[in-house]
């Protein structure tokens, strides 16, 4: 089946991106990835709800990207034997997806690899948290630990287990090194341990409630959040917002973008033995930090984002503040690049450390800026292009070396870009409303929000139950993808180089486990 004969269009709204729906078999499911894949697409998200509440099964969902959209695929699975076939030799990604799809729900892929990814020992394999008949004010009975990491034998080569608690106060992630010297022959990952149960917690809450939620699935990717699960929202009540919405949700995005790759290009620097180089940019994002708690309550904008649009304004006076800041930032942030350029300790440390070729991130699916820096051409705020970025014009930066250099190059890089672009809110936008209320909607309908965080793609399924509530809903982080690039990054470097590389992904640990 093609992916064209499947097209339905869901949206045509101001801010969404296009986005088509689709139903097929499991058994069809490898022919429409497949085609989807040499198309030039790829799997952006894979997740499952249970259905048997409404006297059916179960559905495997697959969000398909393509640069011209997204198509939502969904495939019924019976209640019986809910399995389909293997989609990972397809897209590498959707292996831990299913995997987890496994653990809290019971859909299988029938993969070689039938470990846990999610369960720990924190619930019994039969335990499944996240059925409609599950309770999710239950305490599971604890299960087994005994997690099977692949072994590596040979002459001198040794094994270095780190985590899964870190001695600072990161979230707890299990990396299993194998060795010879200092030189890593493998890197296994196991992560999982800061389940929540976000997914289930979605379910029965008010639709307009479930935002809050949404924005704290990745506390530093909250604005990306919080719109997709608005675009999603919206696309489902036909509602769209206001245009000086859409522009201070960009002027949010950018924000959010700019602040997080301060705080990385200091920890890089730190990391790399320039603790001026985390002193200077921890300085810098402080800055940008307290004006958002100035102008819009909050230092991560939380809760700022809301169904119809958005919740406060920073006023005329705001927006110049911004614009006076923007160009200090853009001052300062020279300087450190050029003092980091020509620092010989710092590119030493950072030049062909961890690099990620062009060919293994394309097999990999690897995404946002760790993929832009591993020539890895996807960027939906100049592709995609949802208003207001239509009119913005965004310039997608890519590097083509994949090391830590690329990466750092790409954090400054947007930073400028960034900058730029909230200098264009500040030009473009106009008077008027901030919200408009959303009308009721029916149960059943169901809306995908898709938006380029400062990671990489967040995206949000969201399907409406009765009484204005959520049936079902799912956010999806870029670190799924992006997590397993880590490992081969790794290979053939120092174990005293993993700091450094792994910073230079800063991927999301909580993201990934909902």
């Amino acid at each position: 089946m093609a992916f064209d004969s499947l097209r339905l269009h869901l949206s045509e709204l101001p801010g969404a991106v296009p986005a088509w729906q689709g139903q097929t078999t499991a058994a069809e499911l490898p022919d429409i990835c497949h085609a989807v894949k040499v198309q030039g697409g790829r799997l952006a998200a894979l997740w499952g709800t249970d259905e048997q509440d409404h006297g059916q099964g179960y559905v495997l969902h697959l969000a398909l990207a393509k640069p011209e959209g997204m198509l939502w695929l969904r495939s019924a699975l019976p209640a019986d034997q809910p399995h389909y076939p293997d989609l990972s030799p397809i897209f590498y990604p959707a292996h831990r997806l299913q995997r987890a799809a496994r653990d809290l729900l019971g859909i299988d892929a029938q993969a070689a690899d039938r470990r846990p990814w999610l369960r720990h020992a924190a619930w019994q394999a039969t335990d499944l948290p996240l059925r409609h008949d599950a309770d999710a004010a239950a305490v599971f009975e604890q299960g087994g630990d005994d997690y099977a990491f692949t072994t590596v034998v040979g002459d001198g080569v040794h094994e270095i287990p780190v985590g899964p608690v870190h001695a600072g106060t990161i979230e707890p992630g299990h990396f299993r090194f194998s060795i010879v010297g200092e030189k890593v022959l493998r890197l296994e990952e196991h992560l999982g341990y800061t389940h929540k149960g976000v997914d289930k917690r979605f379910q029965g809450m008010a639709l307009a409630e479930g935002v809050r939620l949404a924005g704290r699935v990745s506390g530093d990717s909250t604005v990306a959040y919080a719109w997709a699960y608005c675009m999603a929202l919206e696309s489902i009540a036909a509602a769209a917002p206001p245009a000086r919405a859409l522009w201070l949700r960009a002027l949010m995005l950018e924000r959010e973008r700019i602040a997080n790759h301060l705080g990385d290009l200091g920890y890089l620097g730190n990391d790399g033995g320039l603790a001026f180089g985390l002193a200077q940019f921890m300085r810098l994002k402080e800055d940008v930090l307290r004006m958002n708690a100035g102008l819009f309550g909050h230092r991560y904008m939380m809760d700022c984002i809301v169904p119809g649009g958005v919740a406060c304004e920073p006023g005329r006076e705001g927006l110049e503040a911004i614009g006076a800041e923007c160009d200090a930032l853009e001052r300062e942030v020279h300087l450190l690049k050029d003092i980091y350029d020509d620092h010989p300790g710092l590119q030493d440390r950072f030049l062909t450390c961890g690099r990620l070729t062009a060919n293994t991130a394309s097999k990999l699916g690897v995404i946002g800026l760790a993929g832009r820096a591993s020539a890895q051409a996807w960027d939906l705020r100049a592709q995609a292009r949802p208003a207001p970025y239509d009119v913005l014009d965004a310039r997608m930066k890519t590097h083509k070396n994949g090391d830590v250099a690329a990466r750092v190059i790409m954090r400054f890089d947007e930073i400028f870009e960034s900058l730029r672009l909230v200098r264009s809110v500040i030009e473009h936008i106009g008077a008027g409303e901030i919200a408009v209320p959303l009308p009721d909607i029916p149960s059943g309908r169901m809306g995908l929000g898709w938006v380029e965080g400062w990671r990489g793609e967040s995206v949000v399924a969201l399907e409406s139950g009765e009484d204005g509530r959520i049936r079902s809903c799912h956010a999806h982080d870029p670190s799924w993808q992006n997590w397993p690039a880590l490992a081969f990054a790794v290979f053939n470097n120092i174990v005293p180089d993993f700091p450094l590389i792994n910073k230079s992904f800063n991927l999301s640990y909580s993201g990934c486990d909902l």
